[in-house]
């Protein structure tokens, strides 16, 4: 929707990344099916504990290009890549709903990286501890690159 004279902006979804095994950088993919209390089919971090779907801020992946960083979507192990809404300000327990069928629940913010983890020696840094999220999902179906997100 168009305001007269403005741009409406909205959080969307840029990208869409998974991989077969944990600990590496993710690809990129058109679009995934998310499966209600498991996560993305075939992702590796799909299961039934509160991680099954990590969520990443291009606008923290930005943070660390401007130092210089070859880095993008999905070369932290996220799975979803968001713009337009800010992640770590989020609650435990917030609902975020993609497009018109998924949901998801924040489950947990950051995570604790005892050691520096693969993706630290490929990316040259990890953020995922700092500013990534893990959901649980409510609510499975199909998101695509540039589908809306809502918080509620």
């Amino acid at each position: 929707m168009m305001n007269q004279g403005s741009k409406e902006k909205y959080a969307k979804v840029t990208a869409v990344s998974i991989s077969l095994k944990v600990g590496v950088k993710k690809h990129n993919v058109k679009h995934a099916q998310l499966r209600k209390g498991y996560g993305i089919i075939g992702d590796a971090h799909a299961g039934s504990d509160h991680r099954q779907v990590s969520l990443l801020a291009q606008e923290s992946i930005e943070k660390i290009r401007s130092k210089g960083l070859d880095v993008g979507p999905g070369d932290f192990a996220e799975n979803i890549t968001t713009s337009g809404i800010n992640l770590t300000n989020l609650k435990i327990g917030t609902k975020i709903k993609i497009n018109k069928d998924v949901v998801l629940e924040v489950s947990q913010i950051g995570k604790v990286c005892h050691t520096r983890c693969n993706i630290y020696y490929q990316a040259g840094d990890c953020i995922m501890p700092r500013e990534g999220i893990f959901t649980k999902v409510l609510k499975g179906g199909i998101i695509r690159v540039g589908d809306k997100i809502t918080v509620y």
